[in-house]
C-alpha cells in the first residue's frame, strides 16, 4: 500500500520541524518533564526523579539554563544550601511545543496507523 498527497490536498510541515534538538536526549527531556508542572523544585528532588547522578543533573542542568530554558536559585534552609530549579516561560513554551509534535508525529493521523500491516 503507498500514501500520497490526495489531489489538491493542503499539508503542511511534517511535525519533526517542531521538536526541539535540546530535548533530543532523553535525560534533559526527563528534567524539563520534571519541572513542567511545578514552579520550581529542589535540585535533589529533581535527581532522584530522574535517576541520575548530581554531576549528571548538573550538566543538563547548565545546558538547559544556558538556553534560557530553566533558571537555577540558591539558597538556604536552615543551615543547608539548597538548589531550586524552575521552567522559564519559554522553557515550557518549548516542551510543549516538543510533546505536541511528538503526539503528532505518532498520532493516529499518520500514514501507516491503521492500515494492515505485512
Amino acid at each position: 500500500m503507498t500514501y500520497g498527497n490526495p489531489a489538491g490536498a493542503e499539508r503542511g510541515p511534517h511535525p519533526r520541524h517542531a521538536l526541539a534538538p535540546l530535548l533530543g536526549s532523553a535525560v534533559r527531556l526527563s528534567v524539563v518533564a520534571a519541572l513542567a508542572p511545578v514552579q520550581k523544585a529542589e535540585f535533589g528532588y529533581v535527581r532522584d526523579l530522574v535517576e541520575i547522578t548530581d554531576s549528571a543533573l548538573s550538566k543538563q542542568v547548565s545546558r538547559l539554563e544556558e538556553a534560557g530554558w530553566v533558571t537555577v536559585e540558591k539558597g538556604q534552609v536552615g543551615r543547608r544550601p539548597r538548589t531550586w530549579l524552575a521552567l522559564t516561560e519559554e522553557g515550557l513554551a518549548r516542551y510543549r511545543r516538543h510533546l505536541a509534535a511528538l503526539t503528532a508525529i505518532a498520532g493516529a493521523d499518520g500514514p501507516g496507523h491503521g492500515a494492515a500491516r505485512d
